[in-house]
């Protein structure tokens, strides 16, 4: 079902223990461990592979190189926002997906939160996530081929809708998905108005150069409670404090048709809508095909397929 690992990672199981932390051989990234390890920090090994041609100028690689970030504010004209908006709103009030697994609601009520493989359930956001005004500036970063890992729609609505804590989505997918490297970059597109009372998505800049290994086994079918509340994979306050110390925070706010790219390692996280204003996005995340995911590096079993696509293309549903 799933791809094996390339031989430099088969090995990820075998481990060995002290009485500080554990190590995984052949795994450059660590995590989901029993103890807290001596090393809170660990260097990014994959150095950027940009594409020689793109729409994005050299500034703005370097930029994204050292935030782990890139904000474009109106990427999409308003046309093609109202397009989008009328699509998100008929897919988060269909009542056919309400009791799929795909279909994530809030914590404390049957309100759809995410959707995700929408390039599957939608044609218009299929459209939307191989349009080559994004596509090349993704595999203008990633350097090469993509396939999507992953896609979703979100919706936070005023008042009610939750934050999530600070993690890296490498993390995750490194653990639970077997993604072996750093070659994914994510999409974000603003369907809404994004201000500070609504709960952007704040970002650490600079954090996507360093890994941080997090304590906590990880459970069976842990994706079930993690997709609403996140607690597992995440970073002691201790180093995000250090790193929000010297790095800060970073929130990209404005109208709806904005494109935030990010990499795969940026801490980010958001807090709770406190305003009457809604906040939506579609998101999809892009994997260079020379990075294919295969056994979960921390985690007995691989997340269904749809949190983690294979490049095929192909999905059951």
């Amino acid at each position: 079902m799933y791809i094996e690992a390339s031989q430099r990672h088969r090995d990820h199981s075998l481990r060995f223990a002290n009485q500080e932390t554990e190590t995984f051989l052949n795994d450059p990234y660590p995590t989901r461990l029993s103890t807290a390890p001596s090393q809170p920090f660990l260097p990014r090994r994959e150095k950027p592979k940009h594409g020689r041609g793109g729409p994005l100028g050299q500034q703005q690689l370097a930029n994204f190189d050292r935030d782990g970030f890139l904000f474009e504010p109106d990427f999409l004209s308003d046309s093609d926002v109202r397009r989008f908006q009328l699509e998100l709103s008929e897919l988060m009030t269909n009542d056919a997906f309400r009791d799929k697994e795909y279909a994530v609601t809030e914590p404390d009520s049957e309100e759809i939160r995410s959707l995700f493989a929408v390039h599957f359930l939608s044609e218009v956001f299929q459209k939307l996530a191989y349009d080559s005004r994004l596509l090349s500036r993704v595999e203008q970063l990633l350097g090469g081929d993509s396939y999507i890992h992953q896609s979703r729609i979100n919706y936070k609505p005023g008042f009610a809708g939750k934050g999530f804590n600070w993690h890296s989505d490498f993390e995750t997918w490194h653990a639970e998905d077997g993604m072996p490297e750093m070659r994914a970059v994510s999409a974000s597109i603003i369907l809404t108005d994004n201000h500070q009372f609504n709960g952007p998505l704040m970002l650490i800049p600079g954090s996507n150069n360093v890994f941080i290994p997090c304590v906590g086994e990880t459970p069976n079918d842990n994706y079930k409670k993690s997709l609403k509340s996140q607690e597992l994979g995440t970073p002691p306050k201790s180093a995000l404090a250090e790193l929000i110390a010297q790095r800060g925070i970073q929130a990209p706010t404005g109208r709806a048709g904005g494109l935030l790219l990010f990499d795969c390692n940026t801490l980010h996280g958001s807090n709770a809508n406190m305003s009457p204003d809604p906040r939506s996005n579609v998101f999809f995340v892009y994997n260079r095909h020379d990075n294919l995911c295969g056994q979960p590096y921390a985690a007995s079993t691989p997340r269904p397929e749809f949190l983690a696509h294979r490049p095929d293309g192909l999905w059951s549903g």
